[in-house]
């Protein structure tokens, strides 16, 4: 196998280790694991059954269009919530890492988790003109979950950069949203529901590390523990 140069190997270890890379690394699995399209595909399937592909594709641009725009409202307020609130990082964390933590068990189990998708959502919605704004946008992939998980990052956020890369792990979490959903029957019939129920269950394991992560990051806030050397 070919080594790259030492130069060339010393700037790619210093990108991988830099705090964009790290954060930004952070910001779009954090986002996109919680949201999770792939685990939406059979109630999105379910809600669009009998439908042209033209209109399965104006539902499933709603569903990303909603999930981006409830995101990056939480986003943009989510300090102003914070102070009028009077909640803390520290308990935000906690709390966001309790939730991350359930729906990531539900996960493991390859399915919904009951934040994300209540019994009896995808039979309503399959009557609904506008099942891609409720129950699809919200909550199925902007669900409690993942408005927590913004939330946390934008707690962390002290430079500008750092909020453009949570908007743009937002906007890149809702673009592939849409184009797995309005590809929802090639994509299935590419992973099969076994290739799904492993990628999710994968997913799920990666998510439940994060909320442990957030749980240590609050209780290092907190002065409980030291700090252990995590997320910046």
């Amino acid at each position: 196998m070919l080594m790259p140069p030492p130069e060339v190997a010393g700037v790619l270890r210093e990108l991988q280790q830099g705090p964009y890379v790290r954060f930004s690394v952070l910001a779009v699995s954090s986002i996109f694991f919680l949201v999770d399209p792939f685990a939406a595909i059979p109630s999105f399937l379910a809600i669009t059954a009998g439908l042209e592909a033209k209109r399965r594709a104006r539902i499933a641009a709603k569903g990303a269009l909603t999930c981006f725009l409830v995101l990056s409202t939480f986003a943009l307020a989510g300090r102003v919530i914070f102070k009028l609130l009077g909640i803390t990082l520290p308990a935000f964390e906690i709390a966001g890492g309790l939730i991350l933590l359930l729906i990531g068990l539900d996960m493991l189990e390859a399915r919904r988790s009951p934040t994300q998708e209540t019994s009896g959502d995808t039979e309503e919605a399959s009557h609904k003109e506008d099942a891609g704004i409720v129950p699809l946008g919200i909550p199925m992939l902007a669900g409690p979950g993942a408005i927590s998980s913004v939330m946390v990052l934008v707690g962390q956020v002290n430079k500008t950069w750092q909020m453009v890369a949570i908007l743009g792990c937002i906007g890149f979490t809702a673009l592939v949203s849409y184009l797995v959903l309005a590809g929802a029957s090639r994509v299935r019939n590419l992973l099969g529901e076994t290739g799904i129920r492993i990628l999710v269950r994968i997913m799920g394991l990666l998510l439940v590390a994060l909320a442990m992560q957030f749980f240590v990051n609050g209780l290092t806030d907190l002065g409980i523990v030291p700090h252990p050397g995590g997320m910046e």
